[in-house]
């Protein structure tokens, strides 16, 4: 077993250079690339009429050109951004002028302490709202929380974060949480009770939002796993040889069950670390999601990329905290 994780995260690194290499490929010849945006930034906005402001030379764009090593194929240009990479060097965001490793570093605890809180609580819920609907299945119980989650699974995360706000921030229904942001302006005068409530008023919306947006999948998916472990003639036999319901239920059926809610953590682990753009945009939380979406637009090249080789390593590593996942539920599972 220990050769196939060993494998696993051998496989890591080409799968990496795959991933980074077809998306760097794509950002150079894309239209609006990043020698585009260069030029766009240097011409400035422009008048009211719409023309440039000022004329840039063929000798500025042959130095913008060298400088991104975009005077070279684009093969070779990866090439530099990877000796650049061995080398523990992200590169420097052009859009913030700053180090793409600094700004990781400052935006990723926002995302983390957002993304934990909605990864612990959803597991929290869903699990146990599973088992309930599996073992009240066609009851009042059921079709009422079947409604429910029907209903939060139909409306868009950015729908439901602006309804959120407006019935219970704008002051228009309720004003019982702030508008947005991660803390208040006066956070820092406030005693360490205060701090604490105004983090947790902060967090409440954004957080119940994360829940919702994989509330529906994990529930139903938890009810429809258990049920099918019900049905198997294993628990049969168990409940046959005198084992009550619920211990033929929670000391054999459950573990079994819990094997596809396995197969979601990774890609849960993935979103506590790259933060959820229209959450972030609706609640105004500066955090990996908006620098993504900030990147890709202004086509920041190394910060972009950046923010790719951390999120396609975290995506990867969740995969095998995936397959960990099985042998603990089920150290019968052999990859081998």
């Amino acid at each position: 077993m220990w050769k196939y994780f060993l494998k696993r995260f051998l496989l890591i690194f080409p799968t990496l250079l795959g991933i980074t290499f077809l998306v760097f490929l794509i950002s150079h010849f894309a239209p609006g690339g990043p020698l585009n945006s260069e030029i766009a930034k240097l011409k400035g906005a422009g008048n009211l009429a719409g023309a440039s402001t000022k004329q840039i030379s063929q000798e500025e764009i042959d130095l913008i050109k060298k400088r991104l090593h975009l005077d070279k194929p684009a093969p070779v240009a990866y090439l530099y951004w990877l000796k650049q990479i061995v080398q523990f060097d992200l590169g420097e965001s052009r859009l913030h002028s700053r180090k793409v490793s600094e700004l990781i570093i400052e935006k990723l605890p926002v995302s983390l302490f957002f993304g934990l809180s909605g990864f612990f609580l959803t597991y929290l819920i869903c699990i146990p709202l599973g088992i309930q609907k599996a073992l009240k299945e066609g009851s009042h119980f059921d079709f009422i929380t079947s409604f429910i989650i029907f209903f939060t699974y139909s409306l868009p995360v950015f729908a439901f974060a602006m309804l959120l706000l407006y019935l219970f921030a704008s002051g228009e229904v309720f004003s019982f949480f702030p508008l947005g942001h991660e803390v208040s302006d006066f956070y820092e005068d406030l005693s360490v009770w205060g701090k604490i409530k105004d983090r947790l008023a902060h967090m409440f919306l954004p957080v119940i939002c994360y829940v919702v947006s994989s509330f529906a999948v994990l529930t139903l998916l938890m009810k429809n796993s258990l049920l099918d472990q019900i049905a198997k003639e294993y628990v049969r036999t168990a409940i046959s040889k005198g084992l009550s319901f619920s211990d033929s239920i929670f000391k054999h059926a459950f573990r079994n069950s819990l094997i596809p809610i396995a197969t979601g953590f990774g890609s849960n682990l993935t979103l506590i670390f790259s933060g959820s753009l229209f959450i972030e945009l609706v609640f105004n939380i500066d955090g990996m999601g908006l620098l993504s979406f900030e990147a890709v637009r202004e086509r920041d090249t190394d910060l972009m990329m950046g923010l790719l080789l951390a999120q396609s390593f975290l995506g990867l590593i969740g995969k095998i905290v995936s397959d960990f996942c099985y042998i603990l539920i089920d150290p019968r599972i052999d990859f081998e």
